[in-house]
């Protein structure tokens, strides 16, 4: 085991250029599936009904409901488009959310009414031009948040290098987090653009702290790297942990949704904190020391 390690540890240390191509692999197949839903539907992600207007029904049921034959019938019955999700907690099925473009439900929920044993049904209208309102103000404000995070992290580092490096992560923690969403057909609420605003936080602390232990720290490169390592990874994982967990056991649909982004934002991270953003300050490090040298 400790060979094993020893020779991980090696390549880690001595081919940390040829690991930059996996996050770049990662970040051009991201890309992809963003660009590709934008040729095939003209949006960049799939819109929920809060932010393209519709109708959202939560229906709690006694009873196990097939969402299938469900979905089926309430598209025959109403003609709509029409999005049947489990509603569940430790896997264990509470009942069904339904999501439907008409923004009068009147016949979809005489429809569950008459198929589903249901104990409470809430239904929640959201019109087209109020949802395309929310979507402007949330991109606006992830737009503004990230700029004021790479501001803030330019003044501390005083650095535009290697405050780049950062702000790139950042950047492609949050495209593979939306490029998951798109691959498993999650349609975004304004709950997951909230999400994505958190997790502009959370994507750059472990950035922070290896730049921080590199730049302001005496001694070997790749030892300070190693000591951040230790402590970043146990930051990330723990992270890991909670919103898996959270997401496995609530039952609300809209927590669900942030944590799922957390988490593939926090998988992300593993690679564009200690693969892209460790080479890239390597190879900034050692251009400089040279420059110095001659």
């Amino acid at each position: 085991m400790k060979k094993i390690l020893a020779k991980l540890s090696e390549i880690y240390d001595k081919r940390y250029k040829q690991l930059l191509i996996f996050p770049l692999v990662m970040l051009i197949l991201s890309l992809a599936v963003i660009g590709g839903l934008y040729i095939k539907t003209g949006d960049f992600f799939y819109k929920g009904v809060s932010l393209k207007g519709g109708t959202t029904i939560t229906v709690q049921a006694n009873e196990t409901v097939d969402v299938d034959q469900l979905k089926l019938l309430l598209i025959k019955g109403t003609g709509e488009d029409v999005v049947v999700r489990e509603l569940s907690r430790a896997g264990t099925q509470l009942g069904v959310i339904v999501e439907t473009t008409a923004q009068d439900p009147g016949k979809t929920v005489e429809l569950i009414k008459q198929n589903v044993h249901a104990t409470t049904i809430n239904t929640e209208t959201t019109g087209p031009s109020l949802g395309a309102s929310f979507f402007r103000e949330a991109i606006i404000a992830v737009i503004i948040a990230f700029v004021f995070m790479a501001i803030v992290i330019l003044i501390y580092f005083r650095n535009p290098v290697t405050s780049s490096y950062i702000v790139l992560c950042g950047l492609c923690d949050i495209l593979f987090a939306w490029a998951m969403t798109i691959v498993l057909g999650i349609k975004i609420s304004t709950a997951g653009i909230a999400a994505m605003l958190m997790l502009i936080g959370y994507s750059v602390d472990t950035d922070i702290l290896l730049t921080t232990r590199v730049l302001k720290r005496e001694g070997e490169i790749f030892e300070k790297v190693k000591g951040a390592l230790s402590t970043g990874t146990t930051m990330t994982f723990a992270a890991m942990a909670a919103t898996g967990i959270a997401y496995l056991t609530m039952p609300s649909e809209v927590l669900k949704q942030i944590m799922l982004i957390l988490f593939f934002g926090l998988v992300a991270d593993l690679w564009n904190t200690w693969i892209t953003n460790v080479g890239l300050l390597r190879l900034y490090l050692e251009k400089k020391n040279k420059n110095v040298r001659t």
